[in-house]
């Protein structure tokens, strides 16, 4: 008999069945306790959403969502472990489907089923903003298909895996209002997505002059410029990052931006002591065109603490750094694209 599934608020008395998928779908580090679910059903039980199987006759939870509400724009320790009632960030703490009923689509229909409801309830006055989850890599696929944007590794730290947060904006009354203020047609053009073609970014490694290919120098003495202007690497983005002319050329020390064993698509930096040939960008952030920045980190080799710089339209990075506060930008040369 084929599954027919409809989609109900958790119940109190639902409580045990939900727990019990809780377990068998985290490892003992990560599971929350039966407490912690009972907690999270009084405190905000229109954000406990359950998928329910009545093709017996009988209300078989199978799966489930579950959230409590902040006022923090991210997610942390703090805000996963209370219920904030006047928060306007939903943090989803779970989302579990029984062993059996697993890859049949359940997990994704309560996600879109879950932020319907939660885009209903934008519209009907409610004052969310954004729905929010950290997730393992390997989940990454499922919640870019409920329409979730990746934001990278978050620092909560529960149980042993990483932990990378994700997010999805939602449409508030008050934004629905001043789309409908705006002139017929005008909200729709701009949400059209442009014809016009993204810079082609092109890479320092496939100059034939290298780093000499990319400079303009006026003077013997005067420092090497931009002679074109920087881009976002990633293909599909190119996003100007720094027009020509701009920053500086320095060779300095290199620096670990990122753990040894992490997967990118951006070049490895060299080991420090080693050197590394960076872009230079003063005064202050508005010289950039577009640039985006990190949490600030913890140096450990001298305890200063750092923003690691990032592409502000597709968040592909660390492409650079600067020290909190500081005055003074740094670009990877070979982390950034040259407009071709």
């Amino acid at each position: 008999m084929s599954l027919q599934i409809i989609y109900d608020l958790v119940k109190a008395s639902d409580i045990p069945d939900a727990h019990v998928i809780e377990t068998a779908s985290f490892s003992p580090d990560e599971a929350a306790t039966l407490e912690r679910f009972l907690y999270r059903q009084t405190q905000a039980p229109d954000l406990f959403l359950g998928a329910f199987d009545v093709s017996d006759n009988e209300r078989a939870l199978i799966g489930y969502v579950c959230s409590t509400l902040s006022s923090a724009p991210t997610l942390t320790h703090e805000s996963m472990g209370a219920h904030d009632p006047t928060g306007t960030s939903i943090c989803i703490h779970a989302v579990c489907v029984t062993p059996e009923h697993r890859h049949k689509g359940i997990a994704l229909g309560l996600l879109k089923e879950y932020a319907a409801r939660l885009e209903r309830a934008c519209q009907d006055g409610a004052q969310y903003e954004r729905i929010l989850l950290i997730t393992h890599e390997d989940m990454r696929d499922l919640y870019e298909k409920a329409g979730f944007e990746w934001l990278g590794k978050s620092e909560v730290v529960h149980g042993s895996l990483p932990w990378y947060e994700m997010r999805r904006i939602l449409v508030s009354q008050s934004v629905l209002q001043q789309q409908q203020a705006i002139p017929a047609g005008l909200w729709e053009a701009l949400q059209r997505s442009s014809t016009r073609k993204p810079p082609t970014a092109q890479l320092l490694a496939s100059y034939p002059g290298g780093i000499n290919d990319v400079v303009e120098q006026s003077s013997p003495s005067s420092d090497s410029a931009n002679k074109v202007d920087l881009l976002c690497p990633r293909p599909g983005c190119g996003s100007i990052i720094l027009k020509n002319g701009v920053a500086s050329l320095v060779e300095r020390e290199s620096l670990q931006l990122e753990p040894a064993t992490s997967r990118s698509i951006l070049e490895p930096l060299p080991l420090p002591p080693a050197t590394l040939k960076w872009w230079r960008v003063t005064p202050n952030a508005m010289a950039f065109e577009n640039i985006g920045f990190s949490k600030t980190v913890l140096r450990e080799a001298d305890g200063k603490r750092l923003k690691l710089l990032s592409c502000a339209e597709c968040d592909l990075g660390p492409l650079g750094w600067c020290e909190e506060g500081g005055s003074e930008f740094w670009l990877a040369s070979i982390r950034v694209g040259y407009r071709a």
